[in-house]
């Protein structure tokens, strides 16, 4: 045993798991808060951008007298304050994979969080273009922190029949945070002076500040203890985790189950210096269904695919987007209401994303969102100017928020955390977040082009990519995605090297790791030498 710990192992499937307790339930949700900052900080800009005295400031002109309804930001313009935010994020994400590994998850979080206010003191003082994309950039860095490790961090302190449900809590905040941005932009959008703009980019500290201190009380993930080889302290945080005494039986034996996975995983993923460490994430077959290889693969696509929706179009540029339909009389207020669908729908995903399971829930979810999306297409192309016709294609749109918030939103965040063995763990999700950003900074990069009035000017018709985009989600979900529901990290790992994604939802746990790997045998060797040494 690492460290000469002595574990009770078990053989028991069902007992690899303290039950769940309210203290538990609550400290496992408290880091589900990081959603907050991220979704504000992904929210606030699409009003910030539709803001008279912006426009006039980040054009040149003079804000007091230039009459600012006769002019837009250029397309390069929103793409540039759009989009810096999420490259800072794709390249935070990467670094906070190594991080993570070396000095523990929660630490990199608080990292995150201080890096983050240090961009958002930037964007609060700025006045021009060139420090208010400067302060996204670093921001972004913080977030790209926070988005991959949050993720990580409460996938492995979560127990397993609620992972999936405490993890869906993280896309809550997402969408509260989303929220109170438009609400604090339609409070500030009529000010003709800087605090229509600094007072949603400044509030955003509170998030990060929240966050970053109440994480100073929580205790660090078992599992990097475990990684570290430090037994004791993964018990003790454990035992913090589950609300049980240190001593106890199922502390001990889901302890013993993390470690004898662990030194699993090790025997078929030999970690090596730095380098190969990151190579391991690409070890095996392409065809081989429980390889390193193909479970990046598939993290990172399935972020790449949550892009693909073409959720962010309506979050990023959705006020501009009602604003050139033409027959929306307050464009900032249509912001609150698609963001308050998106919250209200959320939470949908807490009891189906356990009870429904999280490969139906994804391939459902596709396949509303593109039915939405065609018809939006279709009728904003044959009757747009109709104002009635304007009222059906927002309410479609609604629906499609709702599909969205209810599967794909949280959906792909739940799976990314479950589907990676501990040694590359961080660097897995790491990779899958940072895919996220990628996509997410590729399509806010070209968004503006396709849709603006002077550019591409699609206007509705953009409707149809995003449309096929999401046919794309349902065949890929229906082929790829595996079931992970109630299963724990470890289950997870030996439901993928024995079944496929297509047969996963009817796998069932019928031995453990310890069990497998000799610890029950070496714990009954143990105790019948006691007896002997008694006798």
């Amino acid at each position: 045993m690492p460290g000469g710990a002595v574990l009770h192992a078990t053989s028991d499937v069902n007992r690899v798991e303290a039950p769940v307790t309210l203290k538990a339930y609550f400290m496992c949700a408290f880091a589900a808060f990081g959603g907050i900052f991220f979704g504000y900080d992904s929210g606030y800009i699409s009003g910030v951008m539709g803001m008279n005295y912006v426009i006039t400031l980040l054009t040149g002109l003079d804000p007091n007298t230039t009459p600012s309804a006769d002019f837009t930001l250029p397309s390069w313009k929103k793409s540039a304050i759009t989009s810096v935010l999420s490259a800072g994020t794709f390249f935070g994400a990467l670094i906070a994979g190594d991080l993570a590994d070396f000095f523990g998850r929660r630490v990199t979080i608080i990292a995150g969080c201080v890096v983050f206010i240090v961009g958002d003191i930037l964007q609060t003082a700025s006045a021009s273009l060139g420090l208010l994309v400067a302060g996204r950039l670093v921001a972004g860095f913080g977030v790209g922190f926070v988005s991959a490790i949050i993720i990580l961090y409460m996938s492995e302190i979560s127990p397993r029949k609620i992972r999936g449900a405490l993890v869906s809590g993280y896309q809550f905040c997402v969408t509260l945070g989303l929220l109170l941005a438009s609400c604090v932009d339609y409070g500030t959008e009529n000010r003709n002076d800087s605090g229509s703009y600094r007072i949603p980019i400044g509030l955003q500290m509170a998030w990060a500040l929240i966050l970053g201190t109440g994480l100073f009380f929580l205790p660090e993930s078992p599992r990097y203890y475990v990684k570290k080889d430090q037994v004791d302290k993964a018990a003790e945080a454990l035992s913090r985790l589950r609300g049980q005494p240190r001593e106890s039986d199922y502390i001990q034996q889901e302890i013993a189950e993390i470690v004898a996975n662990n030194e699993y995983e090790l025997q078929l993923i030999p970690q090596g210096n730095y380098f190969e460490s990151w190579f391991n994430c690409f070890r095996g077959g392409l065809f081989n269904r429980s390889s390193n290889l193909r479970r990046t693969i598939l993290g990172t696509s399935l972020q790449m695919m949550q892009q693909w929706t073409g959720i962010n179009f309506i979050f990023y540029f959705g006020t501009t987007f009602f604003e050139e339909l033409g027959t929306i009389k307050n464009p900032f207020l249509m912001g609150i209401i698609t963001t308050l669908v998106n919250v209200c729908a959320t939470p949908i995903s807490f009891w189906a994303i356990e009870k429904i399971g999280r490969r139906p829930l994804l391939i459902w979810g596709a396949l509303g969102m593109l039915i939405c999306e065609f018809i939006v297409a279709i009728v904003g192309v044959t009757d747009g100017q109709n104002p009635a016709a304007v009222r059906a294609m927002i309410s479609l749109i609604c629906i499609y928020i709702a599909c969205f918030a209810a599967t794909w939103g949280p959906g792909a965040w739940v799976v990314i955390g479950e589907i990676f063995p501990l040694p590359i763990r961080s660097r897995g999700v790491a990779l899958s977040t940072s895919s996220n950003w990628l996509w997410n900074c590729i399509i806010t990069v070209i968004t503006p082009y396709m849709v603006g009035t002077d550019k591409g000017n699609l206007g509705a018709r953009v409707f149809f990519i995003w449309g096929s985009l999401c046919l794309c989600c349902f065949v890929y979900a229906y082929f790829l995605i595996p079931e992970t529901k109630g299963l724990s990290l470890e289950q997870v790992d030996r439901m993928m090297e024995e079944c496929s994604p297509r047969t996963s939802g009817k796998w069932v746990p019928h031995s453990t790791f310890a069990a497998d790997m000799g610890f029950v045998e070496e714990k009954a060797a143990a105790h019948e030498a006691i007896e002997h040494k008694d006798v």
